[in-house]
């Protein structure tokens, strides 16, 4: 995996921002990815900010700087990255007139994230593209329609480009099917296996509870989160340089 190389001495802060958790795992496993990248890059100075549950906030992180590349740590566009983060960075511009942002995209959509997921599985001993395997992709979920349909894009891009039995998609809060509903729906439909692959950056209140709930709705296996995964961390590479090849955006564009 071959990452651009770019000047030392030119290149803005990467300012990742991620929900925050009140789990200190959360947390953790942001420093842990965020460690890959300023292992792969040290060129680039990387900090974290959160939206919630734990400091710093966005404010925080910009603190001292004049420019930045900010980039949501977030799987699917939604109310954080349409809304709570633009809104944090009019604050901190309408503050500090003369920094200069870039705000990159969310880390999904990505092909990258689809190897992640898989190697989770593998991992888990599911063998990638079982054609005896029904795949429940679980994400969060979100009041936005927009998100939970790029969820089961993912789902239906995955299904047509490995032979599993399927994929389908289930979403842990604000949308339906419930992972459970899917697991138990899949099995009266004949499925010969199923596994889920929880589509979320890190552990915490929901991969809990859908580790729980699939499991005892008769699923075989439960992958673990994507996390500090290196594929995640090259999409992350990958935003910074597209951000940084955009034009300025102000905090509302």
């Amino acid at each position: 995996m071959t990452w651009h190389v770019r000047d030392a001495a030119s290149a803005p802060p990467l300012i990742a921002v991620a929900h925050g958790s009140r789990d200190p795992r959360a947390a953790a496993t942001v420093e842990d990815l965020l460690d890959l990248v300023r292992l792969a890059r040290p060129e680039i100075p990387v900090r974290t900010a959160y939206l919630d549950h734990a400091p710093p906030t966005l404010a925080m992180a910009l603190s001292g700087l004049t420019e930045a590349a900010v980039l949501p740590l977030l799987l699917t566009e939604a109310y954080h990255s349409r809304v709570d983060i633009p809104g944090a960075l009019a604050e901190a511009t309408a503050r500090r007139p003369l920094l200069r942002v870039r705000r990159g995209a969310t880390l999904g959509p990505h092909p990258l994230l689809v190897t992640a997921l898989e190697r989770r599985l593998a991992e888990a001993g599911v063998e990638p593209g079982d054609p005896g395997t029904a795949v429940v992709l679980v994400s969060a979920g979100s009041s936005d329609p927009r998100a939970n349909a790029t969820v089961a894009g993912i789902a239906g891009d995955w299904a047509r480009r490995r032979g599993w039995w399927s994929v389908t998609a289930a979403y842990a809060s604000a949308a339906e099917p419930t992972p459970e509903q899917e697991v138990r729906r899949l099995l009266d439909a004949g499925a010969p296996r199923v596994v889920v692959a929880p589509y979320l950056l890190a552990p915490g209140y929901f991969a809990d509870k859908i580790r729980a709930t699939t499991l005892a709705a008769g699923a075989e296996v439960v992958a673990d989160v994507l996390g500090a995964a290196p594929e995640l961390a090259a999409v992350l590479v990958e935003r910074y340089e597209q951000a940084l090849r955009t034009e300025d955006r102000s905090a509302t564009a």
